[in-house]
């Protein structure tokens, strides 16, 4: 169990571990201005981690198919709509270039043969134009789902204020991890690269990660019992490979990599945009003094924490245990000392 309150709080979670001479730590950093929705990384973690389909069912009036972070969802691509006006979303969709490997010949020769308006090739008819639904009042397009009609908006008027959040939600893999200290059988363990994995053949299926989490992303199977979340493709990344979710993100929203790199990353990927007019991005979840110590995993958003139902200041849940063992090793002293008196100072 670590002390958040220690003098040593702050170091890499591997070394408190236990892990000796460990590497760098490893985490990601999900840039959501540049997410898509579209679930790439929901396949991905299930085909190689090889996690049951979690169902196929829209949830209301949204593209969301999965809900939340489940025992059978470890990649959660969640779709918010806003109705209100935001300027900087619109064409050009994307603002900046975020930063990744050189794009492949093959894609740079396709895309110097199309044209920047039409997005057709030399020689082709012209694309039809946008639906009404794809275009703002005053006629730029905006970044919403394309077709004739949005989900819930039967008037053209209506949809001239919609945006859409996207965000790949995973577990976060905490500096100070909660699920960690509660775990009985040591099913939950911390890797040398900083992560926090599940051994499912140690689980016994107790639950009591489940409400030590602050973030809500442990769950149990209920064909089991036992609990499972996102491994960060421990198995890859031991191989020197990219996480699963990660080499299938078309767009690099979900970036991986050492986590000190990620962060200086993720602050000029801000700075970048609050000068590109986009003052409502922010970093979640990067910060070491924060309440878990900083995540392996953490967000560029561009809202309040609560639209993407994050908490918007998570605890180590257990934070208050050693404080309450010592209380409790002092209480049961002071009453084993009162009982040996007792019983000296009984007449014989």
């Amino acid at each position: 169990m670590v002390d958040v309150n220690s003098p040593g709080a702050s170091v890499n979670p591997a070394e408190q571990a236990g892990h000796l001479d460990p590497p760098p730590r490893m985490g990601f950093f999900t840039d959501t201005s540049v997410c898509i929705g579209c679930k790439a990384c929901e396949v991905a973690c299930k085909e190689w981690n090889l996690v049951p389909e979690s169902g196929l069912d829209l949830l209301g009036m949204s593209y969301d198919n999965t809900g939340a972070l489940t025992a059978n969802s470890w990649r959660h691509v969640a779709f918010i709509e806003q109705p209100r006006p935001v300027g900087w979303q619109r064409t050009p969709p994307m603002v900046g270039t975020p930063t990744g490997p050189p794009i492949s010949p093959a894609t740079a020769e396709a895309g110097a043969e199309t044209t920047v308006d039409l997005g057709t090739r030399p020689g082709l008819p012209p694309a039809p134009d946008p639906a009404p639904a794809g275009r703002m009042a005053d006629g730029t397009q905006f970044l919403g789902m394309p077709g004739s009609e949005l989900p819930g908006r039967g008037d053209r008027d209506e949809r001239t204020d919609l945006r859409w959040l996207m965000m790949s939600d995973v577990c976060k893999h905490c500096t100070h991890a909660a699920c960690l200290d509660v775990c009985p059988t040591g099913s939950l363990f911390r890797t040398e690269f900083g992560t926090v994995v599940v051994q499912e053949d140690i689980c016994n299926g107790c639950g009591y990660c489940i409400p030590a989490c602050p973030y809500g992303v442990i769950d149990q199977r209920k064909d089991d019992g036992r609990a499972w979340k996102c491994t960060l493709c421990y198995d890859r990344i031991g191989a020197g490979q990219t996480p699963a979710c990660a080499q299938a993100c078309p767009t690099e929203s979900i970036q991986y990599g050492e986590v000190d790199e990620l962060r200086e990353r993720a602050r000029v990927r801000v700075e970048r945009l609050h000068a590109d007019g986009v003052p409502e991005a922010r970093l979640y979840g990067d910060d070491p003094g924060d309440g878990v110590g900083g995540d392996g995993a953490f967000f560029l958003l561009l809202d309040e924490p609560e639209v993407y139902g994050l908490p918007p200041d998570p605890v180590v849940t257990t934070r208050d245990l050693p404080r309450m063992w010592r209380r409790a090793g002092l209480a049961a002293l002071t009453m084993a000392a009162a009982t040996v008196a007792a019983f000296i100072g009984r007449p014989s």
